[in-house]
Protein backbone atom coordinates (compact mmCIF):
# COMPACT_ATOMS: atom_id res chain seq x y z
CA UNK A 1 0.00 0.00 0.00
CA UNK A 2 2.85 2.10 0.88
CA UNK A 3 3.83 2.27 -3.42
CA UNK A 4 0.39 3.00 -4.12
CA UNK A 5 0.25 6.28 -1.83
CA UNK A 6 4.23 7.29 -3.58
CA UNK A 7 2.78 6.15 -6.84
CA UNK A 8 0.26 8.88 -6.48
CA UNK A 9 2.40 11.32 -4.73
CA UNK A 10 4.90 11.61 -7.83
CA UNK A 11 2.39 11.72 -11.02
CA UNK A 12 1.87 15.90 -10.72
CA UNK A 13 -0.27 17.64 -12.97
CA UNK A 14 1.30 19.75 -15.58
CA UNK A 15 0.87 23.25 -14.90
CA UNK A 16 -2.71 24.60 -17.25
CA UNK A 17 -0.83 26.84 -20.50
CA UNK A 18 -1.95 30.41 -21.01
CA UNK A 19 -2.97 31.38 -24.48
CA UNK A 20 -0.23 33.93 -25.76
CA UNK A 21 -2.53 35.31 -27.58
CA UNK A 22 -4.85 36.45 -25.63
CA UNK A 23 -2.31 37.75 -23.10
CA UNK A 24 -0.70 39.89 -25.72
CA UNK A 25 -5.08 40.80 -26.16
CA UNK A 26 -4.40 40.25 -29.74
CA UNK A 27 -7.26 40.04 -32.28
CA UNK A 28 -5.96 39.26 -35.32
CA UNK A 29 -3.29 36.47 -36.43
CA UNK A 30 -1.46 37.39 -39.43
CA UNK A 31 -0.79 34.88 -42.19
CA UNK A 32 2.09 36.84 -43.51
CA UNK A 33 3.36 36.31 -39.73
CA UNK A 34 5.68 33.55 -40.43
CA UNK A 35 7.92 33.08 -37.54
CA UNK A 36 4.60 33.22 -35.03
CA UNK A 37 3.18 30.86 -37.43
CA UNK A 38 5.92 28.54 -37.67
CA UNK A 39 5.74 27.87 -33.40
CA UNK A 40 2.68 26.17 -34.04
CA UNK A 41 3.79 24.00 -36.95
CA UNK A 42 5.92 20.78 -36.33
CA UNK A 43 9.24 19.97 -37.86
CA UNK A 44 7.19 17.91 -41.02
CA UNK A 45 4.35 20.97 -41.30
CA UNK A 46 1.50 19.77 -39.39
CA UNK A 47 -0.49 21.92 -37.37
CA UNK A 48 0.10 21.52 -33.53
CA UNK A 49 -2.90 21.00 -31.35
CA UNK A 50 -4.61 23.10 -28.50
CA UNK A 51 -3.12 20.77 -25.67
CA UNK A 52 0.72 21.35 -27.07
CA UNK A 53 0.32 24.96 -27.75
CA UNK A 54 -1.93 26.03 -25.22
CA UNK A 55 -3.78 28.09 -27.46
CA UNK A 56 -7.67 29.18 -26.51
CA UNK A 57 -10.01 27.38 -28.83
CA UNK A 58 -10.71 30.58 -30.28
CA UNK A 59 -7.00 32.06 -31.61
CA UNK A 60 -6.45 28.00 -32.21
CA UNK A 61 -9.26 28.85 -34.47
CA UNK A 62 -7.11 31.63 -36.17
CA UNK A 63 -3.85 30.36 -36.13
CA UNK A 64 -5.29 27.31 -38.14
CA UNK A 65 -6.59 29.84 -40.78
CA UNK A 66 -3.57 31.59 -40.83
CA UNK A 67 -1.39 28.83 -41.31
CA UNK A 68 -3.86 27.64 -43.93
CA UNK A 69 -3.95 30.73 -45.82
CA UNK A 70 0.25 30.60 -45.73
CA UNK A 71 0.28 27.39 -47.01
CA UNK A 72 -2.17 28.32 -50.27
CA UNK A 73 0.19 31.08 -51.21
CA UNK A 74 3.22 29.26 -50.42
CA UNK A 75 4.31 31.34 -47.37
CA UNK A 76 4.80 28.24 -45.88
CA UNK A 77 5.48 24.67 -47.11
CA UNK A 78 2.42 21.76 -46.90
CA UNK A 79 5.00 18.93 -45.92
CA UNK A 80 8.34 19.86 -45.17
CA UNK A 81 11.06 17.80 -46.24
Amino acid sequence: MGDKNEKYSQRRRPRKKVCQFCQEKTTHIDYKDLGRLKKYTTERGKILPRRITGACAKHQRMVTRAIKRARSIALLPYVAE
